[in-house]
């Protein structure tokens, strides 16, 4: 979990809008973004690309933004980057308040391994939760291990973190354990081969 200290960010206000403004901001290192929510007029800014884009490689960031010397608690709710050469274009950032609650989608992660010759079917990547603005987590942990072929995990089983609060529909399907499709087919293919052996030699004992 990030500290509020370094997640400070010098946010310089810009009035030039417009792509070729914004490709000179990037060409220069910054980050064109947009500050809204809270009943406010959006507040377009240049952010520092370096420092903003460590920052929110991680899911979910908070940033406390100095604008003009005015203190702003922001949570990175969109990130455009190029297709092509993955350099962010744009951020957009929600006004949020300590102690509000917002709702945001949460990485999942698994842990451990399944029971042997099963494998682990991830039906979602990410949970939707309502959390405190400044305490989302980095991830929710699902437990896989020696877990048995046809296990399923829903929203409703996974231990939240404190504090947080299930939006997700709770029978939506996270995890399932399985057997490969492969296994089940080198199966079906032994069982024959075991069947024609079988009959050929009934076959023999016959004559």
């Amino acid at each position: 979990m990030s500290t509020e200290t370094d997640t400070k960010v010098i946010a310089e206000l810009r009035e030039n809008f417009g792509k070729g403004f914004a490709r000179r901001l990037r060409a220069a290192g910054q980050i064109p973004a947009v500050i809204y929510g809270h009943g406010t007029d959006p507040v377009h800014v240049a952010l520092p690309g370096h420092q903003v884009a460590l920052l929110i490689r991680r899911a979910n960031a908070v940033l406390e933004l100095d604008v003009n010397g005015t203190q702003q608690l922001t949570l990175v709710k969109d990130v455009q980057k190029d297709p092509v050469h993955q350099i962010i274009e744009h951020i957009d950032l929600l006004v949020v308040k300590k102690g509000e609650k917002v709702q945001v989608d949460v990485p999942v992660v698994v842990l451990g391994e399944p029971f042997a010759g099963t494998i682990v079917n991830l039906d979602n990547a990410t949970v939707s939760l309502e959390v405190e603005a400044t305490h989302i987590p980095e991830n929710v942990e699902v437990d896989v291990e020696g877990l048995e072929d046809g296990t399923h995990i829903t929203a409703a089983d996974l231990k939240l973190p404190a504090g947080a609060s299930l939006v997700t529909e709770p029978e939506t399907l996270i995890v399932a354990i399985s057997v490969p499709a492969a296994t089940n087919a080198e199966a079906d293919e032994i069982e024959a081969a075991d069947e024609a052996v079988a009959e050929e030699q009934s076959e023999e004992a016959a004559e």
